[in-house]
């Protein structure tokens, strides 16, 4: 019976390091997430994971990553920094924008691509919300990156966006105030 015993606590304890190895770590030694066969082990994106080429005045190109999923908050991160005071709410914007849906990773609109920046009052309702709270503090000449989920874009859809399109905005502070 001591034997049986035995052979169960040792085969218990070989189980749970096996268990425990199995698990590991979501993240290889880079701090990306895991994937299998490059689709998404669950784990959502920074900002850093979407990847913008060009400068400030030019039409981006985004590449969103298959590795992570779409950020469930509004993340913000400026490419570029500007100069001059941040932008408050009632001021006036004058920005160039691209935008790329998440889902199927296409330019959806770009103001770059039309040759016309667009003019907007910050904090009015004007815009989406992730946008209203994405560009507070935004400087002149600053290129921003915004990745506004959901609830803060177009939600239920609209505007040719989807049903709970992930909205990814490649923004440029051609003027901050008058």
């Amino acid at each position: 019976m001591h034997s049986l015993a035995r052979f169960i606590g040792i085969g218990l304890v070989a189980a749970a390091a096996i268990t425990t190895a199995a698990c590991g770590s979501d993240s290889d030694s880079s701090g990306s997430p895991s994937t299998t066969g490059g689709k998404s082990t669950g784990l959502e994106c920074t900002a850093d994971d979407v990847k913008v080429t060009g400068g400030f005045g030019e039409a981006p190109t985004i590449t969103i990553p298959d590795t992570c999923e779409a950020p469930k908050t509004l993340i913000t991160k400026d490419l570029v920094v500007g100069s001059g005071p941040g932008a408050v709410a009632g001021q006036p914007l004058t920005m160039n924008y691209e935008l790329v849906t998440w889902s199927d990773k296409q330019v959806l609109d770009s103001s770059f691509k039309r040759g016309k920046a667009f003019g907007l009052t910050l904090g009015t309702g004007q815009v989406i919300q992730g946008w209203d709270e994405g560009l507070v503090g935004v400087q002149q000449g600053t290129r921003r990156l915004l990745i506004v989920p959901p609830n803060l874009g177009y939600g239920e859809g609209g505007n040719g966006v989807a049903p709970n399109e992930t909205l990814v905005f490649v923004t440029d502070a051609v003027q901050v105030g008058r």
